[in-house]
């Protein structure tokens, strides 16, 4: 059992994202769903670290990689997944693992957003990269009172010490890098996702609150 003092959740985050991007080394590569849905879990650990304001962020999102870890059990790529709804005439459903699998993919997408901001930010706030990561990634599928609950949240958000303090990082440095590691790592995922929709012209079909 690993010991509490060497828990590092940005690094365990990086790795996995690293390994996913090494399997996609060809136009026709898949995600098998297990590691997939290994990797996103390992965001939860980050949005703890961000406090209360977000608690019902972390449960909405835990659920939903909860119901993609219960579909892995019968389904083993991401490309199998989508076309297991669209077969099916089920991907409209809000508890669809289309929709399940567009909900991570934007949250992957909004703490990608969110590490470069930090990483191009001088000062400990991070309450300006939360907000911009926020405005990038969902605040275009969020109504007012989304968007109002959110930005208010925001204010409550830990410095950027306490946050890596919670994470059980105490070199700076190397949390950076962890950080730059996990945006270049996602990158090629939350593309692949992103093609995946696009060539079953799912986002046409669907939308994501």
């Amino acid at each position: 059992m690993e010991d509490l003092d060497d828990m590092k959740p940005l690094r365990d985050l990086s790795e996995a994202f690293k390994e996913l991007a090494a399997t996609l080394d060809s136009p026709t590569a898949d995600v098998e769903l297990v590691p997939f849905v290994r990797a996103c879990s390992l965001i939860l650990p980050l949005i703890r670290s961000l406090g209360i304001a977000f608690k019902f962020g972390e449960v909405s999102y835990a659920g939903t990689v909860n119901d993609l870890e219960k579909a892995s059990k019968s389904v083993g790529t991401l490309q199998a997944l989508v076309d297991g709804d669209i077969e099916a005439t089920t991907a409209r459903k809000d508890t669809s693992n289309t929709k399940n699998l567009l909900g991570v993919k934007r949250t992957l997408d909004v703490v990608r957003a969110m590490f470069e901001q930090i990483l191009a930010t001088d000062g400990d706030s991070i309450r300006g990269p939360a907000n911009k990561a926020y405005t990038q990634v969902f605040a275009p599928y969020h109504g007012t009172a989304v968007k109002k609950a959110v930005a208010a949240g925001t204010y409550a958000l830990p410095t950027r010490a306490q946050m890596l303090k919670k994470l059980n990082e105490t070199d700076e440095a190397s949390a950076a890098a962890h950080m730059q590691s996990y945006v270049t790592a996602s990158a090629p995922v939350i593309q692949y996702i992103e093609r995946l929709f696009l060539s079953r012209d799912i986002f046409s079909v669907i939308s994501y609150g």
